[in-house]
């Protein structure tokens, strides 16, 4: 029986990956503008609610995190996209959403355990795990490549211990 190398496991695992780490990079980008309305659109919508609503009321029934009011008058309430008549009870104000192929790419990005498919994050994690280890078994150690991808390594390493502390 013929033993499988960390190279061909490296090689056929990253050709099998190749789609999901795609999603993951796209969805990454995505994420990274996630407080913006960068690739998302708009969709005004109309409501009427009970009239001389407070703000926290008003919160309650548009179901916006962090909802704050900027600024009112006798008739209105204004706040971010939006405005209440306190008279009518007519809201008015725009949401702004992902397309639904993003949106759904960046919930996958996300998953917590309480999603149905949370292990494929802890199969994808593990992958790039397995391939940044397995990189170093890809050259024989004593070769230029390997040496030099070692210093390269140290420097990645390094940039990425600042990252971290700088976020």
């Amino acid at each position: 029986m013929k033993t499988i190398s960390a190279r061909i496991l490296h090689r056929y695992l990253g050709f099998f990956l190749a789609g999901i780490m795609t999603v993951y990079a796209l969805s990454g980008i995505v994420l990274i503008y996630r407080k913006t309305n960068t690739f998302k659109i708009a969709h005004d919508i109309e409501k009427t609610l009970s009239v001389n609503l407070t703000e926290d009321g008003l919160g309650r029934e548009l179901k916006i995190r962090q909802f704050k009011v900027d600024s009112q008058d006798e008739q209105f309430l204004y706040f971010k996209n939006g405005s209440y008549n306190k008279e009518s009870g007519i809201t008015n104000y725009t949401i702004y959403e992902l397309p639904l192929i993003l949106d759904k790419m960046t919930h996958l990005h996300k998953a917590t355990t309480n999603s149905p498919i949370y292990w494929l994050n802890i199969f994808f994690g593990s992958s790039l795990l397995f391939f940044a280890l397995s990189s170093f078994w890809m050259f024989l150690p004593k070769s230029k490549t390997f040496k030099t991808g070692v210093k390269v390594s140290i420097v990645g390493a390094i940039l990425a211990v600042v990252l971290v502390y700088l976020s």
